[in-house]
């Protein structure tokens, strides 16, 4: 991932995804003492096939797949398939994973202000920030 500009206001990051890699389950919800609504985000599909899983209808068969051993961590099941020019735009503390298709896929996306370090993971194992013990 790289990171072109994160301020105040807006952010807009490039993310690579090898086939099949995931991004696991998780919101970018409100963060109070800062002043900090969320994260609403738009990611457009660059390049692949990118398999965003969002709240909504569960989609019957689809095109990715959970991890295995991991299925716990994953309560959104609603598929959007994004191909290269298609975009999809998500609201503040909305649960999402996705995961790109058999070729990888190059997302780029545009949001307001991006504080992941504070995103909340459906998987409690999940730490953004790693922690170093004594």
């Amino acid at each position: 991932m790289v990171t072109f500009v994160n301020t105040e206001r807006c952010c807009a990051k490039e993310m690579v995804l090898l086939p099949g890699q995931t991004c696991p389950e998780h919101c970018h919800g409100p963060v109070p003492e800062l002043n900090y609504e969320g994260k609403e985000e738009t990611f457009r599909c660059r390049y692949g096939t990118v398999y965003l899983y969002v709240e909504g209808d569960k989609t019957e068969k689809t095109k990715g797949h959970i991890p295995k051993g991991y299925e716990a961590g994953y309560t959104v099941r609603h598929e959007i398939v994004l191909n290269a020019g298609e975009q999809y735009t998500l609201y503040p503390n909305t649960k999402h994973w996705f995961q790109a298709g058999p070729q990888g896929a190059v997302i780029s996306e545009f949001s307001t202000r991006s504080l992941d370090e504070f995103d909340v993971f459906t998987d409690p194992d999940i730490k953004r920030v790693p922690a170093i013990e004594d």
